[in-house]
């Protein structure tokens, strides 16, 4: 055939008709060697994206499946809206056309989510920007957006996009969104239960028909998760008090033609009670029957109890791991008697092969540094595992306080059977806090306090921190910095540096102050997983600054030792805290003894404290704590107790209700408070939901107690002078930490005491 200019066109909407097309007798050319490939109509894609896609090259011999090939690789790369081939003699020409591209990505009418999630959201399916653009894809992104509407009970959300075309075959995709109301639980249903109310049952839930709290809590918004959990809930409710073979038959959630109402009705079968008739063993227990038997926490003759069997089988998995064997099978299997509603329980065990961990792995740590979540573990690499080991690891980086979330996976090595890699997973949290605080009274008015802490400096897992108190009477800069792997075996070192200003109330210009400023060095020596021994020592200097005011004691002071005096204080303390959490704790123990003993300068002293907690849970909701605190201080080698060291009691962390540090002995001619040698404070607290606020533990209420008082070192300690307080409060887990507020009123007081009823602060826990 004679050599002409034969073209091949072949122009197409979607992959499917392009392929047919090009499948189509009626545009065939004949087969030919391609002598060179041209591409026009690109913009923005790499002209070797659509060489490096193309099934064919120069020096091939192009046929029509070559060219149908051709075309689908092209549309499947997602670029382009048009594909066109062109035979111009030897040559195989590519014309594209781009899809735009998008430019931005906005919002218009969003209130309940943030524009950042609603981005990240959308680009998480592929919309976002520099990304190509074609319909089908907003047509994804509207439903993800109501997806994320629908979670937080805006089922009557309406998303409407709009595309503008801009320069250079790009788009701004817009989203424009009424939320509307959200859609409110009307009604909480619980059907075919016999052995408990459904006024019980319901109120195990988080999901509930609201109360005044709910603008905060949002209980009454519906949440496929949250009714998840409320199951297991009412799942394990059941299976802890003997129901054996109780189950949810059905779930059903209804919305009201409006979209504005939702009723939730949970069908159950209870089935009949069980109790424990007998647990016994068998398989294979490396020879520990006895040891094994010891952790059985099952009862028999009383009622199954699904948490029971559940704590015997992680003891038993937990156990063999001690010994190596990771993979141990422990089965609880039930035999049931139906006509005595008794249950016998047997224990097959399964040890099967011992293990050892190659290799520790760390992952989710974007900001703190992998050592830092390394050298608190007590499981090591190419050693045997050890269940103990892993759980001790797994709490002590969860201490840190570091992570929202620390879990911990062991994972086969593959090809290796006797060897598995440990994978800890953490979610980092902002470990930065600012702490505010203010008490209002008649002689401070108002009173603030700031603070800026950090308790993993730039990843490294050291702590820095700046406490400023602005008080006219308290005035504060303080210093410090912990490193808590000063040496590798785990000794931390801190270093204070402060300054403060002290005045009476009601000072006046011409008043006298205490000036002290000074620096210390500690250090703290881990003895055990729980105890910690601190020691160091410091340089201080105090100055009594005369003037108007001022205390007998004070000016006795100063005419013997002067003005200025030096101390060299060494120190020494111990500490053990096992609470569950240090945020809110609803059990557990924290205990702290610190003793100060003044060996050089112009003073000679010693000084201690104790302080004990306890959190007992009541139940579920509500916490009952105690707080002790224990101070005694005396002069050394024929020298008074330095004034200047006194304890205080009053306000916040002692005995609310009374200004801060007010309580105790007062001058007898200016009034003024002079704090004393010995003191003694109890607080009692019960912590309970804030009505309304359904079982959130982030905002609650609390009822308290408070006792205390100081002495001088030659007052009589007696109950007379004890003061008292019962008042109640709010905490609430701020962004910015802890928040308290508390009503106190007085019930035993004091000619002369001063009372601040009203006082909160951010930061602190009694």
């Amino acid at each position: 055939m004679k050599k002409q200019l034969s073209r091949f066109r072949v122009r197409t909407v979607s992959a499917v008709a392009a392929m047919a097309m090009a499948a189509s007798t009626a545009w065939a050319v004949d087969p030919f060697t391609i002598r060179d490939i041209r591409v026009e109509g690109l913009q923005r894609v790499e002209p070797g994206t659509i060489f490096a896609s193309l099934p064919v090259r120069v020096g091939d011999v192009y046929n029509d499946d070559k060219g149908t090939a051709a075309i689908r690789t092209l549309f499947g790369l997602g670029l382009f809206t048009d594909v066109r081939l062109e035979v111009n003699g030897s040559v195989l020409v590519v014309i594209v056309e781009e899809r735009p591209t998008v430019n931005e990505v906005d919002f218009v009418g969003t209130k309940e989510f943030e524009k950042d999630a609603l981005k990240k959201s959308l680009r998480d399916i592929g919309l976002t920007d520099g990304r190509p653009f074609d319909k089908a894809l907003a047509d994804r992104a509207e439903q993800e957006l109501k997806r994320q509407y629908i979670n937080r009970s805006l089922y009557a959300v309406e998303v409407v996009t709009t595309v503008t075309p801009i320069e250079r075959n790009r788009v701004n995709v817009t989203f424009t969104v009424v939320e509307g109301e959200p859609s409110k639980i009307t009604e909480v249903r619980v059907v075919g239960n016999k052995a408990f109310s459904e006024s019980t049952l319901t109120g195990l839930f988080d999901l509930d028909t609201g109360g005044w709290m709910s603008w905060y809590t949002k209980s009454d918004r519906y949440s496929r998760t949250k009714l998840n959990a409320d199951l297991e809930t009412l799942r394990s409710y059941y299976l802890t008090r003997g129901y054996l073979e109780f189950r949810i038959d059905s779930t059903q959630v209804a919305l009201s033609p409006d979209k504005q109402g939702i009723s939730i009705t949970v069908n159950v079968t209870e089935g009949e009670r069980y109790v424990v008739s007998g647990v016994k063993l068998e398989g294979n227990y490396l020879g520990r029957d006895d040891e094994f038997k010891s952790l059985i926490t099952i009862k028999p003759g009383e009622a199954y109890n699904a948490d029971q069997v559940s704590e015997t089988v992680k003891a038993f998995s937990d156990y063999f791991g001690n010994f190596g064997f990771a993979f141990a099978r422990v089965e609880a299997r039930p035999e049931i008697d139906r006509t005595t509603n008794r249950v016998a329980f047997v224990l097959q065990a399964e040890p099967a092969r011992r293990v050892y961990v190659r290799r520790v792995n760390v992952a989710g740590n974007s900001r703190t540094r992998d050592e830092v979540v390394r050298r608190e573990f007590r499981q090591f690499e190419s050693s045997w595992y050890d269940g103990d080991k892993i759980k001790l690891s797994r709490d002590r980086v969860d201490r840190l306080g570091y992570f929202r979330e620390v879990g911990i996976e062991t994972q086969e090595v593959p090809g290796a059977p006797d060897q598995v890699d440990v994978n800890v997973t953490v979610e980092e949290k902002p470990t930065g806090s600012l702490t505010l605080g203010a008490g209002f009274s008649n002689a401070e008015k108002l009173a603030l306090s700031f603070g800026i802490k950090q308790e993993n400096a730039f990843g490294s897992g050291n702590y820095l921190g700046v406490d400023i108190n602005t008080s006219k009477y308290n005035r504060t800069y303080v210093f410090s910095t912990t490193d808590p792997y000063f040496t590798n075996d785990g000794v931390s070192r801190t270093v204070d540096l402060y300054h403060r200003t002290t005045r009476p109330y009601y000072a006046v210009d011409g008043d006298y102050a205490l000036v002290t400023s000074g620096a210390s060095l500690r250090f703290g020596v881990p003895f055990s997983e729980t105890d910690t021994v601190f020691f160091g020592g410091g340089v201080e200097r105090t100055t009594i600054e005369p003037g108007t005011n001022m205390p007998q004691v004070y000016q006795t002071y100063v005419n013997q030792f002067g003005e200025t005096s030096t101390s060299v204080p060494l120190t020494i303390g111990w500490a053990r805290d096992d609470r569950d959490s240090s945020l809110v704790p609803t059990r557990g123990r924290y205990q702290r003894v610190n003793a100060e003993w003044g060996i050089g300068g112009d003073t000679r002293y010693i000084k201690a404290n104790y302080q004990f907690q306890q959190y007992v849970p009541l139940n579920k909701q509500f916490t009952l704590a105690f707080n002790s605190e224990v101070g005694w201080g005396k002069g050394m080698g024929g020298r008074p107790y330095p004034v200047f060291k006194n304890f205080y009691s009053g306000g916040l962390g002692s005995v609310r209700g009374f200004e801060q540090s007010s309580i105790g002995t007062k001058d007898a001619i200016t009034q003024a408070a002079i704090g004393g040698s010995r003191k003694f404070t109890l607080n009692s607290e019960v912590i309970a939901p804030l009505p309304g606020a359904g079982n959130d533990r982030t905002l609650r209420m609390f009822g308290f107690v408070d006792v205390g008082s100081v002495w001088g070192e030659n007052d009589p300690i007696n109950a007379d002078s004890l003061r008292a307080s019962v008042g109640v409060g709010i905490s609430w887990i701020s962004p910015l930490g802890p928040l308290r507020i508390a009503f106190a009123n007085p019930i035993r007081k004091l000619p002369g005491d001063r009372i601040q009823r009203f006082q909160f602060q951010i930061g602190t826990s009694f």
